[in-house]
């Protein structure tokens, strides 16, 4: 993994391809017309998914790939015996291969990251009709958990904005029981309520046991948060105002709560 990190840190790295036995001139040609640059093969054992290939005005071809949750831009050389890593540029600033990350490698994460909490145990706060969507990764115990709550209240009563909480319980002895009580509740919407209400005052009283089915929801939706980057609580995934999803790691701040929520 150190050769991942040292990929996303830097701005652009040269890497030349793995050795190979030689090969028939005919046999060589062949393999090089079908198989793809060693270099790449090289960064797929090294944990780099690519999802498509690009053309580039310099000679280069663009790999569109993705390390963890991380997208990457992987340009290959003609003879494809190195790659450069980072991003391209024109005179002018701008990225160029920027576009091409979003079609090839943001979009069809975004696509699956939101198949993912859709098909999690949440609890939803909010009219069904509710023109945005919003699911928030939440522990009974997390403050900033809490903070947002407060924070998004004015869209959700105003029918704006649906939350959809997805329970996890990982940051006290007693989250899982506080979020066993509230998915176990017969009206699961009003126990989230008044954990949330009494935060302040220790929220709802946690179960002592957690029944195996709740503690398999619990397991689950801890998983999907892993799966998706998130190492803590409130885990944010939203759809911005062009359709694209987008993932924020804790309490939004400033004028960013409006990008999650929307205007207003």
């Amino acid at each position: 993994m150190t050769v991942i990190r040292s990929l996303l840190l830097s701005c652009a790295v040269l890497l030349p391809a793995a050795c190979a036995a030689a090969a028939p001139p005919v046999a060589a040609e062949a393999e090089k017309a079908t198989a793809e640059p060693a270099v790449i093969t090289t960064l797929r054992d090294q944990g780099v998914d690519f999802m498509g290939t690009f053309e580039t005005p310099v000679g280069l071809t663009g790999y569109a790939g993705v390390a963890g949750q991380q997208p990457l831009a992987v340009y290959v050389s003609a003879d494809g015996e190195y790659a450069v890593v980072g991003t391209l540029v024109n005179a002018k600033g701008e990225d160029l291969n920027a576009a091409k990350l979003k079609e090839l490698v943001q979009g069809p994460l975004g696509q699956k990251a939101w198949a993912s909490v859709e098909g999690s145990h949440w609890i939803a706060e909010g009219k069904a009709d509710a023109p945005r969507i919003v699911y928030s990764f939440s522990d009974p115990n997390c403050p900033y958990c809490n903070q947002f709550w407060q924070a998004a209240q004015p869209w959700v009563e105003s029918g704006k904005v649906q939350i959809r909480h997805i329970l996890v319980g990982v940051i006290r002895e007693d989250s899982a029981g506080k979020a066993a009580a509230i998915l176990g509740a017969t009206a699961p919407q009003q126990a989230l309520l008044e954990n949330e209400r009494t935060f302040a005052k220790g929220g709802i009283k946690p179960l002592s046991t957690v029944p195996a089915e709740v503690q398999a929801k619990l397991r689950a939706n801890e998983m999907t948060m892993l799966e998706l980057g998130f190492q803590g609580t409130p885990g944010i995934v939203f759809k911005d105002a062009d359709g694209s999803v987008q993932m924020r790691s804790g309490m939004p701040q400033g004028a960013d709560l409006e990008t999650v929520l929307g205007p207003r």
